[in-house]
């Protein structure tokens, strides 16, 4: 059955891993990543035959989650804390570049690999944030918000410098490979807030009149999905284009209607992108290389956590914020998996 044997395998490991999570009164998405490492290349047994399909639809998994984040997380909420999250997160960026490098330094590796590593752990997961948040009914507090801000900018600034590492491989790295990625994330939200602001809710209020439930979630979808299409045929990410799209349509009297009638469809290519992260994990390796393993994550997990608890509490939060930016953070984006 191809894929569709696959896609089986890994909807039942899913529902067995999450049904298990909430047993143990564990998030749901450590059942489904460990049920990704059991149905994964690396393990025996009955296991996914094509692994890069499901990464791929999974891909459409962090798309409808960031779309969805940016429904639920509107431009009046983002306001209150542009100054965490712009220089607060830049001030975060700075720190952990120099903590991977000295990392890096100290594992001896290359200055050019230090420097990878050190880009690939800026980026916290807003997708993991977002669905732990979610899962625990925290959504639309002020820890939240700080969290996804801070996590949804991080994304946005790792692309130029993904660039700048590129051009040092290349040997070619000039301002203006720097520069047009910098352009065109300036130019896309401007367009965005501007011009997709105004058709993106006429088109929706059009297709509302028609008074049919499954053509809504179509358009919905297909706004989400296209415009993070554009994003990536641009060079950006497709994840942020997705956001932008729903950032724009939760100002629109329809937010609310999409993201209800999205969440079904969001949840089931979540679980793909949680167990898609899960078929990565080789537990050999990591069994044959637990000191290094464990020490690395260690040090990555601590030494983000302060820098990023310190900087919010140098930005003037104080009581718990602190504390859960620390632990709410801690997973690395998404974008790690490949860059590193």
């Amino acid at each position: 059955m191809g894929i569709a044997s696959d896609l089986i395998l890994v909807v039942l490991a899913g529902l067995v891993g999450g049904l298990i999570a909430r047993r143990l009164n564990q998030p749901l998405i450590l059942g489904y990543i460990l049920a990704g490492i059991v149905v994964g290349p690396y393990t025996g047994g009955i296991t996914v035959a094509d692994v890069d399909r499901i990464e791929n639809l999974a891909e459409i998994g962090v798309a409808l989650l960031l779309f969805s984040l940016g429904l639920e997380f509107s431009l009046k909420q983002i306001l209150p804390i542009k100054r965490i999250a712009l220089g607060g997160t830049a001030l975060q960026a700075l720190l952990t570049i120099a903590l991977g490098f000295a990392i890096g330094h100290f594992m001896g590796w290359p200055p050019l690999a230090s420097l990878w590593f050190a880009v690939g752990i800026i980026s916290s997961s807003t997708a993991v944030i977002l669905k732990t948040l979610s899962s625990r009914g925290q959504l639309g507090t002020l820890s939240s918000r700080v969290m996804l801000g801070m996590s949804i900018v991080q994304d946005i600034a790792v692309i130029p410098l993904m660039v700048l590492l590129m051009g040092l491989d290349d040997a070619v790295f000039s301002v203006l490979s720097i520069f047009v990625p910098v352009v065109k994330v300036v130019l896309f939200v401007s367009a965005m807030l501007y011009i997709g602001a105004k058709f993106i809710p006429l088109l929706l209020k059009h297709v509302a009149r028609w008074e049919s439930r499954e053509l809504f979630l179509l358009t919905v979808t297909g706004i989400g999905l296209g415009i993070g299409y554009l994003t990536y045929a641009l060079g950006l990410s497709f994840a942020f284009g997705a956001f932008m799209a729903g950032l724009v349509l939760s100002e629109s009297d329809y937010g609310r209607r999409a993201l209800s009638d999205l969440i079904p469809v969001r949840d089931l290519f979540g679980l793909l992108f949680f167990v898609a992260i899960g078929m990565l994990l080789d537990p050999a390796f990591l069994l044959d290389h637990i000191g290094v393993t464990l020490g690395l994550v260690a040090a990555v997990a601590v030494g983000r956590g302060v820098i990023l608890s310190a900087t919010v509490r140098l930005f003037g939060f104080r009581n718990v914020i602190p504390a859960a930016v620390f632990f709410g953070m801690i997973p690395i984006s998404e974008i790690a998996f490949i860059l590193l």
